[in-house]
């Protein structure tokens, strides 16, 4: 189970280092496998699931009958994008050009453990979304039924 929130830098050939408290987790729990792909609900935002969870995703997504547009489209932005990346011996993983240029990742980036799987925000956009408040109108039913 991840989770927390980390400042991440990603030098000038497009790699991160893992956090060292999740090392063990990602080598042991993940097979050091991890796949990365757009979350394909928010901008500035990547997906980086452990192998076995992927396969898990990636399955029941394949699975949608695709002659419906948005299921073509979902499918493209989660499988079709879908890089595996293994950590170097520094824990280091290189996360695919294209998918930092889309999501704007360049030197400064958030990564975020949310239970089954991390995401890796753009600094600006992850700044963005937690600035933003949820207001009363927001709240749906199971918000409203958590004890917080």
């Amino acid at each position: 189970m991840f989770q927390g929130e980390t400042a991440i830098t990603v030098d000038d050939k497009g790699r991160l280092a893992i956090p060292t408290a999740y090392r063990e987790q990602v080598a042991g729990e993940c097979g050091n496998r991890l796949v990365i792909t757009y979350n394909p609900f928010d901008e500035g935002c990547l997906w980086l699931f452990p192998y076995a969870e992927w396969e898990r995703v990636r399955d029941s997504v394949n699975a949608l009958p695709s002659v419906r547009a948005q299921h073509r489209n979902l499918q493209r932005k989660l499988v079709g994008a879908a890089a595996v990346v293994e950590p170097d011996g520094a824990g280091r993983i290189l996360l695919p050009a294209s998918q930092r240029t889309t999501t704007g990742i360049e030197k400064k980036a958030v990564l975020l453990g949310m239970g089954d799987k991390f995401e890796l925000w753009s600094e600006q956009e992850h700044l963005k979304t937690t600035r933003q408040t949820i207001g009363e109108d927001d709240i749906t039913d199971e918000m409203a039924e958590l004890r917080l």
